[in-house]
Protein backbone atom coordinates (compact mmCIF):
# COMPACT_ATOMS: atom_id res chain seq x y z
CA UNK A 1 0.00 0.00 0.00
CA UNK A 2 1.04 3.31 -1.08
CA UNK A 3 1.51 6.10 1.40
CA UNK A 4 -1.74 8.34 1.93
CA UNK A 5 -2.30 11.85 3.29
CA UNK A 6 -5.25 11.15 5.81
CA UNK A 7 -5.78 15.16 6.53
CA UNK A 8 -5.96 15.29 2.54
CA UNK A 9 -8.58 12.63 2.42
CA UNK A 10 -10.55 13.79 5.37
CA UNK A 11 -10.52 17.60 3.28
CA UNK A 12 -11.72 16.16 0.67
CA UNK A 13 -14.68 14.08 2.52
CA UNK A 14 -15.53 17.47 4.40
CA UNK A 15 -15.62 19.22 0.86
CA UNK A 16 -17.57 16.50 -0.94
CA UNK A 17 -20.45 16.63 1.89
CA UNK A 18 -20.28 20.17 1.86
CA UNK A 19 -21.49 19.88 -1.50
CA UNK A 20 -23.75 16.85 -1.85
CA UNK A 21 -25.23 16.44 1.01
CA UNK A 22 -28.42 18.99 0.45
CA UNK A 23 -29.51 20.45 3.99
CA UNK A 24 -32.65 19.10 3.67
CA UNK A 25 -33.07 15.56 1.93
CA UNK A 26 -34.33 14.96 -1.04
CA UNK A 27 -36.92 11.82 -2.06
CA UNK A 28 -35.06 9.34 -3.93
CA UNK A 29 -36.32 8.49 -7.37
CA UNK A 30 -35.67 4.44 -6.45
CA UNK A 31 -38.56 2.46 -4.25
CA UNK A 32 -35.62 0.55 -2.59
CA UNK A 33 -33.56 -2.55 -3.77
CA UNK A 34 -35.07 -4.93 -5.30
CA UNK A 35 -31.98 -7.58 -5.18
CA UNK A 36 -28.13 -7.55 -5.03
CA UNK A 37 -27.21 -10.60 -7.42
CA UNK A 38 -24.20 -12.72 -6.86
CA UNK A 39 -22.57 -15.85 -7.94
CA UNK A 40 -21.67 -19.01 -6.29
CA UNK A 41 -20.05 -22.06 -7.12
CA UNK A 42 -22.57 -24.35 -5.76
CA UNK A 43 -26.25 -24.07 -5.51
CA UNK A 44 -27.09 -26.42 -2.81
CA UNK A 45 -24.18 -25.20 -0.61
CA UNK A 46 -25.33 -21.77 -1.33
CA UNK A 47 -28.98 -22.51 0.05
CA UNK A 48 -27.67 -24.59 3.10
CA UNK A 49 -25.02 -21.25 4.28
CA UNK A 50 -28.32 -18.53 3.82
CA UNK A 51 -31.36 -20.56 4.50
CA UNK A 52 -29.62 -22.76 6.69
CA UNK A 53 -26.98 -21.15 8.65
CA UNK A 54 -28.41 -17.57 8.55
CA UNK A 55 -31.79 -18.37 8.33
CA UNK A 56 -32.88 -16.18 5.08
CA UNK A 57 -35.73 -17.84 3.49
CA UNK A 58 -35.44 -18.94 -0.16
CA UNK A 59 -38.13 -17.61 -1.59
CA UNK A 60 -37.62 -18.97 -5.31
CA UNK A 61 -35.39 -21.03 -7.82
CA UNK A 62 -35.54 -21.43 -11.33
CA UNK A 63 -33.25 -20.73 -14.69
CA UNK A 64 -31.68 -17.93 -15.63
CA UNK A 65 -33.19 -17.05 -18.58
CA UNK A 66 -29.46 -15.28 -19.76
CA UNK A 67 -27.18 -18.51 -19.11
CA UNK A 68 -28.18 -21.99 -20.30
CA UNK A 69 -28.16 -24.54 -17.42
CA UNK A 70 -27.53 -21.72 -14.73
CA UNK A 71 -29.76 -21.34 -12.09
CA UNK A 72 -31.36 -17.99 -10.44
CA UNK A 73 -31.85 -17.79 -6.80
CA UNK A 74 -33.54 -15.25 -4.24
CA UNK A 75 -33.81 -15.40 0.10
CA UNK A 76 -35.19 -12.87 1.63
CA UNK A 77 -33.22 -10.33 3.40
CA UNK A 78 -36.00 -8.40 5.42
CA UNK A 79 -37.64 -5.34 4.51
CA UNK A 80 -38.78 -6.71 1.63
CA UNK A 81 -35.20 -6.98 0.31
CA UNK A 82 -33.98 -9.95 -2.04
CA UNK A 83 -30.07 -11.42 -2.30
CA UNK A 84 -29.78 -13.31 -5.39
CA UNK A 85 -27.22 -16.18 -6.96
CA UNK A 86 -26.54 -17.15 -10.03
CA UNK A 87 -24.35 -20.24 -11.01
CA UNK A 88 -22.82 -20.34 -13.75
CA UNK A 89 -21.69 -24.38 -14.56
CA UNK A 90 -18.89 -24.93 -16.93
CA UNK A 91 -17.57 -21.25 -17.00
CA UNK A 92 -14.74 -22.21 -14.76
CA UNK A 93 -14.90 -18.96 -12.71
CA UNK A 94 -12.31 -18.09 -10.83
CA UNK A 95 -13.02 -17.72 -7.09
CA UNK A 96 -14.05 -14.36 -5.09
CA UNK A 97 -11.31 -11.27 -6.05
CA UNK A 98 -12.33 -8.01 -4.24
CA UNK A 99 -11.80 -5.64 -7.43
CA UNK A 100 -12.96 -2.08 -8.39
CA UNK A 101 -16.42 -2.21 -8.95
CA UNK A 102 -16.74 -5.50 -7.08
CA UNK A 103 -18.41 -5.86 -4.02
CA UNK A 104 -16.44 -5.18 -0.75
CA UNK A 105 -18.78 -6.63 1.49
CA UNK A 106 -22.61 -6.75 2.09
CA UNK A 107 -24.31 -5.41 5.24
CA UNK A 108 -27.36 -7.22 6.67
CA UNK A 109 -29.81 -5.68 9.46
CA UNK A 110 -30.86 -7.58 12.17
CA UNK A 111 -32.03 -7.18 15.74
CA UNK A 112 -29.19 -7.31 18.65
CA UNK A 113 -31.28 -10.34 19.23
CA UNK A 114 -30.95 -12.48 16.08
CA UNK A 115 -27.14 -10.88 16.09
CA UNK A 116 -26.68 -12.86 19.22
CA UNK A 117 -28.44 -16.24 18.03
CA UNK A 118 -26.55 -16.16 14.44
CA UNK A 119 -23.68 -15.47 15.89
CA UNK A 120 -23.82 -18.50 17.90
CA UNK A 121 -24.57 -20.26 14.95
CA UNK A 122 -21.51 -19.07 13.54
CA UNK A 123 -19.81 -20.09 16.18
CA UNK A 124 -21.30 -23.35 16.29
CA UNK A 125 -21.00 -23.93 12.55
CA UNK A 126 -17.38 -22.99 12.75
CA UNK A 127 -17.11 -19.90 10.50
CA UNK A 128 -14.56 -17.56 11.16
CA UNK A 129 -15.22 -14.01 12.04
CA UNK A 130 -14.26 -10.76 13.40
CA UNK A 131 -17.00 -8.21 15.51
CA UNK A 132 -16.64 -4.37 15.37
CA UNK A 133 -17.91 -1.70 17.31
CA UNK A 134 -19.82 -4.31 19.41
CA UNK A 135 -23.10 -4.41 16.59
CA UNK A 136 -21.08 -5.72 13.45
CA UNK A 137 -19.63 -9.19 12.37
CA UNK A 138 -17.83 -9.66 9.35
CA UNK A 139 -17.84 -13.12 7.71
CA UNK A 140 -17.40 -14.80 4.60
CA UNK A 141 -19.78 -16.70 2.77
CA UNK A 142 -18.64 -20.26 0.86
CA UNK A 143 -17.34 -18.87 -1.88
CA UNK A 144 -15.65 -15.62 -0.06
CA UNK A 145 -18.14 -12.92 -0.43
CA UNK A 146 -17.67 -10.84 3.04
CA UNK A 147 -20.56 -9.98 4.66
CA UNK A 148 -21.81 -7.92 7.94
CA UNK A 149 -24.48 -8.77 10.16
CA UNK A 150 -25.11 -5.06 11.66
CA UNK A 151 -27.27 -5.01 14.96
CA UNK A 152 -28.19 -1.54 14.83
CA UNK A 153 -31.07 0.05 13.06
CA UNK A 154 -31.24 0.55 9.80
CA UNK A 155 -30.61 3.70 8.65
CA UNK A 156 -28.08 4.30 11.46
CA UNK A 157 -24.30 2.95 11.59
CA UNK A 158 -22.16 2.95 14.78
CA UNK A 159 -24.87 5.85 16.06
CA UNK A 160 -24.28 7.92 12.94
CA UNK A 161 -27.34 8.42 11.03
CA UNK A 162 -26.87 7.34 7.57
CA UNK A 163 -30.08 7.08 6.17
Amino acid sequence: MTDIDLAAIKAERARLAAEYIPAERQESSARGIHHAALICSDVEQTIKFYQGLLEFPLTELFGNRDYKGSTHFFFDVGNGNLLAFFDFPGLDLGPYLETLGNINHIAISVTKEKWDHLRGKLDAAGVEYHVASGTSIYFKDPDGVRLELLADPLGEMYGTKVG
